[in-house]
């Protein structure tokens, strides 16, 4: 079993190359793939990648244009070889040491999609004021509207098995693409779990890109996803088990063979 991990950087030099260390150093239950997507970067990111490809033997891919996270991950998508495939952010926000549980979830078949929590209490941690409120807001929002409840829906912790996730039809280009995933598993019955995660917000001035444009846009990308995207869009060639209605035949099956059955 592999996990691909995508990894969009944009405007990140400061601190990339510890990122990268750090990532390569973190464990994980099973081999691993890293895909970096440069967004062309106006800093010295897409040279430090470059120079680093050789030592840490990940995978790169250089876009021409700046385009946006979810343009970026899409791209990183379509390349991916692993069994599984998660979302990893180019800076220190979120604690790669919290992944191997996620992916155990897959790799036990527990879950389809596995979802780190920021806000399932693990540990004292501080938010900022604005933006907890507005992913709170948001989380609740898709809840109503996506009919599956979770408590942090814009994680950017999400592993997904890769036959799901690359059947998606995914179109968001900049932030957008953390509510169209959601959205889209909603519509299937693909088994979601969360288990809480670390979150170490940093400021407008640390370099955090999303803005209150994006909390704006979010409120239409919920609409669209949820409301106005049909499975036909959504998907193609979903897999048969992800389709919905499966769910209670997998549960079925599972019990039935369950060594702790009783007779």
């Amino acid at each position: 079993m592999k996990l691909s991990i995508v990894i969009p950087v944009y405007n990140e030099e400061l601190h990339l190359p510890d990122i990268i260390a750090l990532l390569h150093e973190a464990p994980c239950p099973i081999d691993r793939e890293f895909i970096f997507i440069n967004d062309c970067s106006s800093d010295r990111s897409g040279k430090i990648l470059e120079e680093l490809k050789s030592k840490y033997n990940y995978q790169l891919i250089q876009l021409l244009h700046n385009e946006g996270k979810g343009f970026a991950v899409i791209e990183g998508i379509k390349v991916a070889k692993g069994d599984f495939i998660m979302i990893q952010d180019a800076d220190f926000e979120y604690d790669p040491y919290d992944v191997p549980p996620l992916v155990q979830l897959l790799v036990n078949d527990e879950a389809d999609v596995a979802f780190g929590s920021r806000f399932k209490k693990n540990a004292p941690q501080v938010h900022r004021t604005y933006h907890y409120f507005v992913n709170r807001f948001l989380t609740l929002l898709s809840n109503l509207l996506s009919g599956i409840y979770l408590t942090d829906m814009e994680t950017c912790y999400k592993v997904f098995r890769a036959d799901l996730l690359q059947s998606m039809q995914l179109k968001s280009k900049r932030f957008g693409i953390e509510i169209e995933l959601t959205a889209f598993i909603a519509k299937t019955s693909a088994r979601i779990l969360e288990l809480p995660i670390h979150y170490y917000p940093r400021s407008q001035l640390q370099g955090k890109k999303i803005n209150w444009k994006d909390g704006v846009a979010a409120l239409f990308h919920l609409l669209r996803f949820n409301t106005f995207t049909s499975m036909e869009e959504a998907f193609k060639k979903l897999p048969e088990r992800y389709l919905p209605g499966q769910n209670a035949h997998h549960y079925k099956w599972k019990q039935a063979t369950s060594p702790h059955k009783k007779s």
